[in-house]
């Protein structure tokens, strides 16, 4: 069992982090699917699920360019 604090923080179970997957340091997000309920989904798997998702969105080499204008 958890208690949220009055700085809204929850210290979650170490068993229920291992059986997730979960490790200290990894990077996550945090969302509310529904009243009631919290998510915590590893960043990396987001990563995952959508890299190269939209193909044909942008031209040849136009993102080379862009990020040319960083340098």
């Amino acid at each position: 069992m958890s208690i949220i604090s009055s700085k809204h923080q929850l210290t979650l179970p170490v068993e229920v982090m291992r059986a997730a997957g979960f490790a200290p340091g990894d990077d996550v997000q945090v969302v509310s699917p529904a009243p009631g309920r919290i998510e915590i989904v590893q960043t990396d798997a987001l990563i995952a699920k959508y890299a190269g998702s939209m193909p044909g969105v942008y031209g040849p080499g136009y993102l080379k360019e862009l990020r040319g204008e960083w340098e």
